[in-house]
């Protein structure tokens, strides 16, 4: 199936998608900031660019858009268009991610990956629910984790 977009518009498009203080991140700032952690954003010196470092408690504190980085959740949809392309570029994302994430525990960072659908959509976490797991989380010491629309889980 052809893209319904010339190339120009595609691209302008393309463009126009954020890569920091998207909607997502913010939410996720204002909970840490509720909770009364302090943060840093966008720590360029980290593996993977971390879009959030608590440096207390060693966390390193990713948001990751379901489709940018191959959530299994209803937000993912795999493109009719060039899915070749797209799914060879996200599948590179996710590589990156799993190299990224082992650099982290290397340098003994914790890690936590927050999922844009535990974020917005239909089936989000509440502020309340959310402020609760992402402190759970940090305070508790414990290894890897994520948070998605059902939780909080191991990695």
């Amino acid at each position: 199936m052809a893209d319904v977009h010339d190339k120009a518009t595609r691209s302008k498009n393309m463009r126009a998608i954020a890569t920091r203080d998207t909607a997502i991140e913010k939410r996720l700032a204002a909970a840490l900031a509720e909770r009364g952690f302090t943060f840093r954003c966008q720590e360029a010196g980290l593996p993977g660019r971390p879009d959030f470092v608590v440096d207390e408690y060693r966390c390193a504190i990713f948001a990751h858009g379901c489709f940018w980085h191959r959530h299994d959740c209803y937000l993912f949809k795999i493109p009719a268009t060039r899915t070749e392309f797209w799914l060879e570029k996200i599948g590179k994302n996710v590589a990156r991610d799993r190299r990224d994430l082992e650099r982290l525990q290397r340098l003994g960072w914790r890690v936590l990956i927050v999922w844009e659908c535990a974020l917005r959509g239909r089936e989000k976490l509440s502020d309340v629910a959310l402020g609760e797991r992402l402190e759970e989380w940090i305070c508790g010491g414990g290894g890897q984790a994520q948070i998605d629309t059902q939780g909080i889980h191991l990695l």
